[in-house]
């Protein structure tokens, strides 16, 4: 089960994948999927795509730039497309995608609800929850515009989102998996990745953020009158520079309404809080500022931030696409999907024997890497 945590950044490009990378990434990634079915069962997808290095590694071999935040849109689009039609014999779902596609993942789950063996509604609430936090309760600079479920029939499931910050031109990745949440809103994520770290993030589901999100979930329960009150007295304090929520940031009079339907529902905990349709970042970011200042119970600020090549980049990066052996990649694995599905093995057998040879060699060379990491001002870094 994976437990870690990281946050993956990357530079923020414009534009679309080739027609011709595309098409090509649809058929590679539709095989990898199946072989990965084929082998260890749809579970295993959703592992690896929750696994922030696999991915980037996923998105390297699939030909597209490693270090761009296209790297995410492209490579679930072309999952996504590759298994059309496929969902029901591998047992596998997609819903979700970029902007407005992103929006339409609830209907897409209800949509496969006939073939699943669990009720969707779980997997809605997943869903939504997935990009409430990262949207809400980890306030670092990132919108988020893509989001991505991937679930089985049995309910398991991951996600894959991703925010952008247009002013740096970083883009941010948020990975998933329903295994590794025991709770919402207690670092629920198996990663979180970008190529750099902000210097002042609220990350309300920090382990330390644990007192902060109790008293933010009592604060919610009090008279409007008050908070407004104690919000107004604040913008005329003088508060130490460390605090990056900035007086600026609050307007007392535009939270009325919000104050007064969550002192309505009377929230019992965070969770429920972030449940509440309204309740959005403004919302979450004074009452965790009257929390500090009146119960003494800070939030974390530390960002929670943490990625190889097989058939070149579109862009030329490390070198261009070589068209020969992406086309062998995807007919070795046609093959082996093909006869394997006949009872002939071998060649998943090789794949089996040449991912044992990576796992060796990636041990012997873990402690180089670790090194070079350290040296290298640009490396990613791995958070929590």
């Amino acid at each position: 089960m994976l437990r870690r945590r990281g946050i993956a950044n990357l530079p923020l490009h414009w534009g679309k994948a080739p027609p011709w990378l595309f098409e090509k990434m649809v058929r590679l990634g539709r095989e990898i999927t199946a072989a990965l079915v084929l082998e260890f069962g749809p579970r295993e997808v959703l592992i690896r795509l929750s696994d922030p290095y696999w991915f980037q590694a996923l998105g390297a071999v699939l030909g597209f730039d490693w270090h761009s935040s296209g790297v995410t849109t492209t490579v679930c689009g072309a999952l996504k497309e590759g298994i059309r039609g496929q969902e029901h014999d591998l047992g596998l779902f997609i819903a979700g995608g970029k902007g407005a596609t992103s929006r339409q993942t609830p209907v897409e789950i209800g949509n496969y609800a006939p073939h699943l063996s669990v009720d969707p509604q779980p997997l809605v609430y997943a869903s939504r929850m997935a990009a409430k936090v990262d949207s809400v309760a980890v306030q670092d600079g990132y919108t988020l515009y893509h989001h991505v479920f991937v679930f089985t029939r049995e309910g398991e499931w991951c996600v894959v989102q991703q925010g952008m910050n247009s002013d740096t031109r970083y883009a941010r990745r948020y990975h998933w998996i329903s295994s590794a949440v025991s709770d919402f809103v207690c670092e629920p994520e198996s990663a979180i990745c970008c190529d750099c770290r902000e210097e002042s993030v609220l990350d309300l589901i920090a382990a330390d953020s644990g007192k902060c999100r109790q008293a933010v979930a009592l604060l919610s329960r009090e008279k409007p009158e008050r908070l407004l009150a104690e919000l107004k007295a604040v913008r005329g304090l003088e508060l130490p520079e460390r605090h990056p929520i900035k007086m600026e940031d609050i307007h007392p009079d535009r939270l009325q309404k919000i104050f007064l339907s969550t002192y309505d529902r009377q929230p019992g905990d965070f969770k429920k809080l972030l449940e509440m349709p309204g309740v959005g970042a403004k919302t979450v970011r004074a009452l965790s500022l009257l929390a500090e200042l009146l119960y003494g119970a800070p939030a974390s600020f530390s960002d929670p931030a943490r990625y190889s090549f097989a058939h070149g980049g579109k862009d030329g990066h490390p070198y261009p696409v070589d068209l020969e052996s992406y086309g062998k990649s995807i007919s070795f694995l046609e093959t082996a999907v093909r006869r394997a599905r006949v009872g002939d093995g071998d060649k998943l057998k090789s794949l089996r024997s040449l991912e044992a040879w990576w796992h060796q060699v990636s041990k012997e060379h873990a402690s180089v890497f670790s090194l070079s990491a350290k040296s290298s001002p640009g490396s990613g870094t791995i958070g929590r």
